[in-house]
């Protein structure tokens, strides 16, 4: 993306909305009607509602997605006990006529009385090499459906495994999704008890948070000397800023509406670039840089437990899915607390437990 494209897309953002940041410690007084929490107080409580609805969130689509990869081993479950039991069939077949066979000759003289009968013992031979060969591919029909049977009842066994794992992660799905729910009616709920003037006042005290520590982030030299993006990268920031204006919906992948994960690894999934689906997983899992050395479709992944991610654009500025209610948007990279940041396209992944 080219620079002047970065500051066009960044300040036409700056103009729109706001997102929740790390406060400053002194309360602001509340207006009038405001009860007995001040702004701080209530700018607080929202955050943290938010951050609450959010890990229930990621950890839903931690759920949602281990789901689908369950459910497509079902199905490779399923095809494959179907070829079982067609070759069992075809094995317990072949081992009938072998049955049959040994039925209807059963009376029959055996090889060696044969051989020690017969006017021509070299003809005696030759048929009880006949005989031999028709022995081991007896032996070999019988080995046959043994095998068939045996691969069969272990593919019912899996399978029947997989399909009580899709069940019960099916269950765990409902209860978190009924989590997700209750944590933004949560919110719902506190921001529908504010009068006019509490919303415009949290909305400036929050739009200070950000300014304040978007400053301090800068002021640190983190990031340093940017370097231009590779060029998947490029492409992910491409289709991450196409997607701006969309609505924020949780679980949400794509393309009408994003979540915070949802829009990251579809923008790195549409680069060639397969990522994992949550934001936890995209820190546990993809390669870390430094802060400082930040570049272009790099993520940043905030709180503590790794519960939301940006793309990283340039110039200190982010592209994301904030939160309900809002658009994905252009924000300050410091919108929220900096847990570290990931490069899909790195090279080398530093160990899941390192902090930065």
């Amino acid at each position: 993306m080219s620079g002047r494209l970065l500051r066009l897309v960044c300040t036409a953002a700056l103009a729109a909305g706001t997102v929740l940041a790390p406060l400053p410690a002194a309360a602001v007084p509340a207006p009038p009607g405001a009860g007995e929490r001040s702004v701080s107080q209530l700018l607080t409580d929202l955050q943290r509602l938010y951050r609450e609805a959010e890990q229930a969130t990621e950890t839903y689509n931690g759920t949602a997605e281990k789901l689908r990869k369950q459910r497509a081993d079902v199905d490779r479950l399923d095809r494959e006990l179907a070829r079982a039991r067609l070759s069992l069939h075809d094995s317990r077949g072949a081992a009938g006529r072998l049955a049959r066979q040994q039925y209807q000759n059963s009376t029959a003289i055996s090889p060696y009385v044969r051989l020690l009968l017969a006017r021509d013992p070299q003809q005696a031979l030759d048929e009880g090499h006949v005989i031999g060969q028709l022995a081991r591919e007896r032996a070999e029909t019988v080995g046959r459906l043994t095998g068939s049977e045996k691969k069969a009842a272990e593919l019912a066994r899996a399978a029947r495994k997989a399909l009580d794992g899709q069940l019960s992660l099916a269950e765990r799905q409902k209860r978190e999704r009924d989590e997700v729910e209750k944590r933004l009616k949560d919110v719902e709920e506190l921001l529908v008890s504010l009068s006019p003037e509490q919303v415009a006042a949290v909305g400036k005290l929050e739009k200070q948070g950000v300014a304040k520590a978007q400053q301090q982030f800068m002021a640190s030299g983190a990031p340093g000397a940017e370097s231009e993006p590779s060029r998947e990268g490029d492409r992910a920031v491409r289709y991450a800023v196409q997607q701006l204006g969309k609505p924020y919906e949780w679980g949400a992948e794509g393309p009408e509406s994003y979540d915070c994960s949802g829009l990251t690894s579809q923008a790195w999934g549409h680069a060639g670039r397969p990522i994992p689906r949550t934001s936890q997983e995209q820190w546990a899992r993809l390669p870390r840089v430094p802060v400082r050395d930040l570049r272009p479709g790099d993520l940043v992944v905030y709180f503590p437990e790794a519960t939301h991610v940006a793309m990283y654009l340039g110039a200190g500025m982010v592209v994301q899915a904030p939160r309900t209610g809002e658009q994905v948007k252009v924000s300050p990279v410091a919108s929220y607390p900096i847990l570290g940041a990931v490069r899909p396209d790195g090279d080398q992944a530093a160990p899941v437990t390192e902090a930065r």
